[in-house]
């Protein structure tokens, strides 16, 4: 449904922080996303370097993106606007994520109010849950020099 180079479009995050590699399905309250997981990513050269195991702040984080591009897509108003990671409730960590797994990521949408979503999530490698949390994310405006619109500064001529 989302290559990567469409979750760049709405996600800010780059190497080595975007988390989210394809979006499977997305309707108005439910997103599945895919992480794939690599034995080149940087954090694992310092997690366990005998025994990589992907810590579970960033399978969190991962969840949290892949909400944000649930939230994102559906205002009007996007490239005006971030997603931050505004709290995590009861995140459980079931079994070690390691390079050569892929993380898909189910977020449901639980309650929204005007600039908040809380969303129940939960992290699976080949059918296995590995991760759960709930995840409450919310909108700020976007300074206006990273705005995708935003318009470069006319050479000044001296």
């Amino acid at each position: 449904m989302m290559d990567i180079q469409e979750i760049r479009e709405i996600l800010p995050h780059r190497y080595p922080m975007l988390m989210v590699d394809r979006i499977l399905e997305m309707g108005d309250d439910h997103i599945v996303g895919i992480k794939n997981v690599t034995g080149n990513e940087p954090h694992f050269m310092g997690h366990f370097p005998h025994f990589p195991v992907m810590p579970g702040v960033l399978i969190i984080e991962a969840m949290a993106q892949v909400a944000g591009v649930l939230v994102l897509k559906s205002i009007p108003n996007r490239n005006e606007k971030l997603v931050l990671l505004a709290s995590v409730e009861e995140a459980k960590f079931r079994k070690p994520v390691v390079p050569g797994d892929q993380l898909r990521i189910e977020m449901t949408l639980t309650r929204r109010k005007a600039t908040v979503a809380k969303m129940q999530g939960i992290a699976t490698v080949d059918g296995t849950t590995v991760a759960e949390a709930v995840v409450m994310c919310k909108l700020a405006d976007k300074p206006a020099s990273d705005r995708a619109d935003a318009k470069e500064p006319e050479p000044q001529l001296t």
